[in-house]
């Protein structure tokens, strides 16, 4: 370890330390490389116990150099999002936190969300903290502005959808309305969407007394709808700052391992939203670095970037992150800690928010990371592991006597599932109900994948859990070693006796029943078995509502596929009148008759 810190440039960039089972555990940037990583191996009882765990566990490192510091900070953030490193502050889920997409370059764009940012000219609006959120955003623009709500591309259908009968949607598959008209809307849903409803009001009620002027009622009608609606929104929405000027006001609360950022959002003056984010890995953080951390994580990836971002504490790499966020923004922002009047006041209440956050977060999640990890603590101890097995994988077969054969790869990692994480198989070499062979085709597709680089299927697991008996261990036990992952641990649990089998060992194990490390494995098994099961129906299903739906004139792929996804079974569509499966985007008047005439005549 020496020898590789000695070597390292004095130069910008990003340190990557991994474990002794190749797990990236911490990524850091630096001015220096050699000096900063040089650090960590100096006087480390006085890093505090975070850093003292990281050095312990540190087996290998690697570094990339960059052209600044600042590329260092971008470069770091992303692979903190990639890696999730075991010991770095992470924003929970970031990448997975929903957005408002309108595709502006498009004819007939619609609102949607979305949760990726793609590289492309669309017009992005987030991240919201949750899809209720988001859901209710895209409730409250479907009901002021009529835009189209059709799945896909936009295709000229026989009639128009009930959205346009109840004046929610301009027909564009219709030809009832041009793309310059359509464009005025989008225009003004994209005004909404940035806060700017006040300017938004007076455009309106100035073209609806027009419109009226000229007689024209039926549209003076709409717009004075729409005005309702607008003004309802932007009656709740008290103008804070005079000046107008868009910031963003971040508070902090710290609660040991687990922290919450509280973000009020102000544009054009007014309070457009109150949103929370929690921050993990956090224990011995202070305010400033949790502050960093989400800044550069939070900002990095969002599509807007305000002028002004008030902060509770002066930042010590203020040239850094000012420098990172004026990038992103492509103009000056400025980051300070307010003294006193209304910004003050604000950010006060948002220190209050963020606290009362904290509190509920530590209370849904404490009571099951505590359960969790002690599972993993007993599980070791009673099994005799030498290390904790803090990522673990179980995997299950699900098929009917061979048909639709599945599997399915949970992961749980600190004793917690892990769902961004799990995996499923369709069964591609093994004919007949051979759990065995599965079992060993579903480990090498595994192993394969990560051995290639795939990063779905990295890291490795420390520890593999196999839903069955002798059997179907030894199966897998041959895989893992012929593949050469001699250090990843497996086990097998039977589910009569809920006795643990290793391989090569012929008697079981039988673990305490009021064992926390037995009702993880419990857990983790009937987790695999849900999924693969789950996975296992929606193929039935699929297969037989296609069949089904195949013998009917008029149904190719496009409109089986459009009433897949919005009934569930044949039982469903069964039921359902010609106008009822009519209204399917898609779906013709004609072949929605055949549709009706078909499960009338099956029944």
């Amino acid at each position: 370890m020496n020898d590789k810190v000695k070597q390292m440039p004095a130069s910008p960039g990003v340190y990557i330390m991994k474990d002794k089972y190749g797990d990236v555990i911490y990524v850091g940037k630096a001015a220096s490389l050699k000096n900063r990583v040089k650090s960590y191996f100096q006087n480390t009882e006085k890093k505090g116990a975070k850093v003292t765990a990281l050095v312990a566990n540190i087996e290998d490192l690697d570094y990339i150099i960059t052209d600044s510091e600042v590329e260092a900070l971008i470069l770091e953030s992303n692979l903190i999002k990639k890696y999730r490193p075991k010991y770095n502050i992470s924003l929970k889920d970031d990448k997975h936190y929903p957005y408002i997409k309108i595709d502006v370059t498009q004819d007939f764009p619609k609102v949607e969300k979305v949760r990726k940012i793609s590289k492309d000219k669309a017009r992005y609006f987030g991240p919201y903290p949750s899809a209720g959120a988001v859901n209710e955003t895209l409730q409250l623009v479907h009901k002021i502005f009529p835009l189209r709500r059709c799945k896909g591309k936009l295709e000229h259908k026989d009639r128009a959808c009930l959205n346009y009968q109840i004046n929610r949607c301009y027909a564009p598959c219709q030809k009832k309305v041009t793309s310059e008209e359509y464009r005025k809307v989008v225009n003004e849903v994209l005004q909404f969407l940035e806060g700017k409803s006040a300017h938004l009001v007076k455009k309106i009620e100035a073209e609806m007394k027009e419109q009226a002027a000229q007689l024209n009622f039926e549209k003076a009608a709409e717009l004075r709808d729409q005005l309702k609606g607008l003004k309802s929104v932007t009656e709740k929405q008290k103008v804070i700052f005079s000046d107008l000027t868009d910031r963003d006001i971040l508070a902090v609360a710290d609660g040991g391992n687990l922290a919450c950022i509280q973000v009020f959002s102000i544009r054009g003056g007014k309070l457009l939203g109150r949103d929370s984010f929690r921050l993990e890995n956090t224990g011995g953080s202070t305010a400033e670095e949790l502050l960093s951390a989400f800044i550069t994580q939070f900002y990095e990836n969002a599509p807007i970037v305000p002028g002004e971002i008030l902060v509770p504490v002066d930042l010590s790499e203020y040239s850094l992150v000012y420098e990172f966020l004026r990038r992103k923004r492509g103009a000056k922002v400025t980051v300070k800690v307010p003294q006193k009047g209304e910004k003050k006041d604000l950010l006060i209440l948002a220190k209050k928010n963020a606290r009362l956050q904290l509190e509920q977060y530590e209370r849904q999640g404490g009571v099951e990371k505590h359960r969790g990890e002690k599972g993993i603590v007993e599980l070791a101890k009673e099994l005799k592991f030498q290390e904790l097995p803090w990522r673990m994988e179980c995997y299950d077969i699900s098929n009917i006597q061979g048909e639709y054969s599945v599997a399915s790869m949970v992961v749980f990692e600190g004793g917690r599932p892990a769902k961004d994480k799990y995996r499923k198989f369709k069964i591609k070499t093994v004919e007949g109900p051979n759990d065995f062979a599965s079992m060993a085709e579903v480990l090498t597709r595994r192993l394969k994948k990560y051995r290639d680089g795939d990063e779905k299927f990295s890291p490795l697991p420390h520890l593999i859990v196999i839903d069955g008996g002798k059997g179907q261990l030894s199966s897998a036990y041959k895989i893992v070693k012929d593949m050469g992952y001699d250090q990843i641990k497996i086990i097998g649990l039977a589910k009569k006796m809920e006795e643990v089998f290793f391989p090569q060992q012929s008697e079981p194990h039988i673990l305490p029943r009021n064992s926390e490390g037995l009702y993880l494995l419990q857990r983790i098994r009937d987790e695999a078995h849900r999924f693969a099961i789950t996975y296992h129906r929606t193929l039935r299903k699929n297969e037989t509502f296609t069949s089904e739906l195949d013998r009917i004139e008029g149904v190719g792929p496009n409109r089986r596929n459009a009433l897949l996804k919005v009934f569930n079974s044949l039982e469903e569509i069964s039921t359902k009148d010609v106008g009822e499966i009519a209204a399917v985007p898609g779906i013709p008047w004609q072949v929605a008759e055949n549709v009706y005439k078909y499960f009338r005549k099956t029944k």
